[in-house]
């Protein structure tokens, strides 16, 4: 998610990265070619620097994240995690905290100061509230992820494991994945001028870590659950919680899912 009262229109640095985006904008052919490529949303791990690790098979892996509404206390360690192991900058969140605030009578409100980075004030409202709740929101993971499929050049994709990421060194910053998501997830960052979001710390999930955001829940919140392992405890909370999805309606298939998630939230 990006401050919607920033925006960042200045020109790539003429280096040798943002040569070759400014060809590629140029060039109908190199364009016409990854169309196709990037329609696939889904590109083989060599293509990727840095993508996983020498003993990681992602064939033997299907990562789902959960986020339990109940238990989130605001108290934003996670979006601070997350901004000092991504080198997030600053007014940019791969994730963040959203508070609804229900009156008995009247419309929710929502606030979210700072991506919920720093906790919330206490409410200063006159009105009655009915309930009032946290909801840690980041990218959705889709399986039908609108994001891969405006990709011109395919830097936006799909591993194998679930995960939706982005190859530096193919985006060329066009912005239309950064559009393209309903949820607000996506940025360009205003240093490396491509695409930004969560991976859900994919440098460390394959090699056995948490992501930042999950190890640092003082509550546990947040769960990162393996499809594949039939011993994973994910497949008892699917089997025994009420599970939801964000905006279901939107069909794009998210990989990302809540516990007690209230009608409020959108």
């Amino acid at each position: 998610m990006k401050d919607r009262s920033t925006s960042d229109g200045s020109p790539a640095p003429e280096s040798e990265h943002g040569s070759r985006r400014a060809f590629l904008k140029k060039s109908g052919a190199a364009l016409g070619s990854a169309v196709s490529f990037g329609a696939l949303g889904l590109i083989l791990p060599d293509d990727v620097d840095g993508v996983g690790t020498t003993d990681y098979d992602w064939h033997r892996h299907r990562w789902v994240y959960l986020i339990d509404t109940y238990r989130c206390i605001g108290c934003g360690k996670c979006v601070r995690a997350c901004r000092a192991e991504n080198d997030v900058p600053e007014g940019m969140y791969r994730t963040w905290i959203e508070r609804y605030q229900i009156p008995v009578e009247g419309d929710a409100y929502v606030d979210s100061p700072e991506g919920g980075e720093f906790g919330f004030r206490p409410t200063t409202t006159e009105l009655r509230l009915e309930k009032s709740f946290f909801v840690p929101k980041m990218c959705n993971h889709c399986e039908a992820t609108p994001c891969t499929q405006v990709c011109p050049v395919g830097a936006s994709y799909s591993t194998h494991d679930g995960a939706v990421l982005v190859d530096p060194e193919r985006c060329i910053g066009c912005g239309y994945c950064v559009q393209a998501c309903p949820y607000g997830s996506r940025y360009i960052n205003p240093r490396t001028h491509t695409a930004d979001k969560c991976t859900w710390c994919y440098h460390r999930i394959t090699k056995g870590m948490q992501p930042a955001c999950l190890a640092a829940c003082p509550v546990e919140a947040r769960i990162l659950g393996d499809m594949e392992d039939p011993d994973d405890p994910i497949h008892e909370i699917f089997a025994t919680k009420r599970v939801q999805l964000l905006q279901p309606q939107l069909l794009t298939k998210p990989q990302c899912y809540y516990v007690g998630l209230d009608v409020e939230v959108r």
